[in-house]
């Protein structure tokens, strides 16, 4: 039975949730070494908070009530290092997140609720630790499992804190030694970790810098195999770029982490209020700031150069475990965290929430994006925020224009500026108008479209006189049914 071509049905209507798992949510059922730091401190790069599966499992009931229905974990595999993108065992879930009995409750668990689970693939590059790579260390020219990565020379310096390591390496750094995917042993190991999983009932992979394995044919095989277990598998690449080439012909990625449309919104909703500090060396562009024609601009390219199938199926996101929180890039500012999360929810994608966000958790650049849920002080918990979030969630999951593709572009023409954006969106007989103004002063417009309408979310008037009379007060934004 082939393979099909389009992405799983369930995406266009998820909305997930990003956990770094350390950082979630600490249960005290698993078994802690006794230097853990203390929960509310600062993260550091290497410390461990112990946060782990069965803490994610007693907040479920949290993730429901926010409205989510689906979750992105961060590695969760044996790993020496607290975001655990250094594997070294792919097959068993690190004990210290409760192991794989804590694993198989939370699938359980999760799925009883209606949440679907996707995991972090790592599948360019495993860890120091990792068997086959510990082995060459000990063995070195004679290991047995030399062909599994590129050794240039011996005695291999593995552990060396300057030079570049004399072996194949993840961005030069010698604790990410690279497979040599090109080894058959290695691609059969690796397809069969993807096939482990979604027998143990995961519903998707997101993988980890997926362009840097160029082995011919491996991510066609990959679809092929997990989806032959599982047609409905999920599969989003780590892309930052335009992933057309990846995603538009449907044999390798369903879709990308949106981080193009991030850019775009950050660089609209936020504008100057981009602290350039915060954002200095980011791989995302966030300045120079957008007015709402360069905006809508963006987004119509990116409706062009991606098929129906794939604009459904994008991981859309404001922030992640690799940038700053979007609180922070913004100064602090919630109108632009409100305008953006609007934007979000508003256009065609799978929206994907970074743990805390919903609260106002702050976070400049790694390890501080990294910090812990504060559960045990709701008092610094931004509740407008919280409230926002909810009513996203539940506008997007009650009207169907908001989950489908249907897009045109309302405001500003093409060609002219402003910081007044207006979309108008369609799906099942349904239109909602969607409207931003990102500027500092009140805004308003006449719209190319017709219908009497209701407001569902936000602020501003949208009237029926003489064409549709749009009218929003600074840094606001709302949503309208015809």
């Amino acid at each position: 039975m082939p393979v099909s071509s389009q992405p799983p049905a369930w995406v266009a209507d998820a909305i997930f949730y990003q956990i770094f798992p350390d950082r979630f949510a600490r249960s005290g059922r698993a078994v802690m070494p006794s230097k853990l730091q203390p929960w509310d401190d600062p993260p550091t790069f290497h410390g461990y908070k112990g946060g782990d599966l069965w803490g994610v499992i007693e907040r479920l009931d949290w993730l429901i009530e926010l409205g989510v229905n689906a979750i992105y974990f961060n590695p969760i595999f044996h790993s020496a290092s607290n975001h655990r993108y250094h594997t070294y065992d792919y097959l068993r879930v690190d004990p210290l997140l409760g192991g794989d009995a804590a694993f198989d409750e939370l699938i359980e668990e999760c799925h009883a609720r209606g949440l679907r689970v996707i995991l972090d693939g790592v599948f360019n590059h495993a860890s120091r630790g990792f068997f086959q790579f510990h082995d060459i260390l000990e063995n070195g020219p004679e290991s047995a499992w030399l062909d599994w990565f590129n050794v240039q020379s011996f005695p291999v310096r593995a552990y060396e804190s300057s030079g570049v390591p004399n072996y194949q390496a993840w961005w030069g750094m010698p604790a990410l030694p690279e497979f040599n995917t090109d080894n058959p042993a290695v691609r059969e190991f690796l397809m069969g970790v993807g096939e482990h999983w979604v027998r143990k009932g995961i519903d998707g992979w997101r993988l980890d810098v997926p362009l840097e394995v160029s082995t011919p044919g491996f991510w066609e095989e990959f679809r092929t195999r997990v989806r032959a277990i599982n047609p409905d598998t999920y599969i989003v690449a780590e892309i930052w770029d335009e992933a057309t080439d990846w995603i538009a012909r449907g044999d390798r990625f369903d879709g990308t982490m949106n981080y193009q449309l991030t850019s775009a919104i950050i660089a609209f909703a936020a504008g100057r209020r981009v602290v350039d500090q915060v954002v200095e060396g980011a791989n995302y562009r966030v300045r120079p700031p957008r007015d709402a024609g360069a905006f809508a601009d963006s987004l119509d390219h990116l409706l062009r150069i991606y098929p129906a199938a794939a604009q459904r199926s994008n991981l859309n996101l404001l922030d992640s475990h690799d940038t700053p929180r979007l609180l922070t890039v913004a100064g602090g500012d919630r109108d632009s965290v409100v305008l953006s999360a609007l934007l979000l929810f508003g256009f065609p994608g799978a929206p994907c929430i970074y743990y805390g966000d919903e609260i106002g958790l702050p976070g400049s650049k790694d390890p501080d994006c990294r910090r812990t849920f504060p559960w045990n002080h709701p008092g610094t918990w931004d509740r407008t925020l919280l409230e926002t979030y909810r009513r996203l969630i539940s506008l997007r999951k009650a009207h169907p224009a908001f989950r489908g593709v249907g897009y045109q572009r309302l405001w500003p023409p093409p060609g002219t500026g402003g910081m007044l954006y207006a979309s108008l969106r369609e799906a099942d007989g349904e239109r909602l108008v969607l409207a931003a103004n990102a500027g500092d002063d009140p805004a308003t417009a006449t719209l190319p479209a017709d219908g009497t309408p209701t407001r569902l979310w936000g602020g501003g008037e949208l009237t029926n006189a003489e064409g549709l009379r749009l009218v929003l007060p600074p840094r606001t934004g709302g949503v309208w049914r015809l």
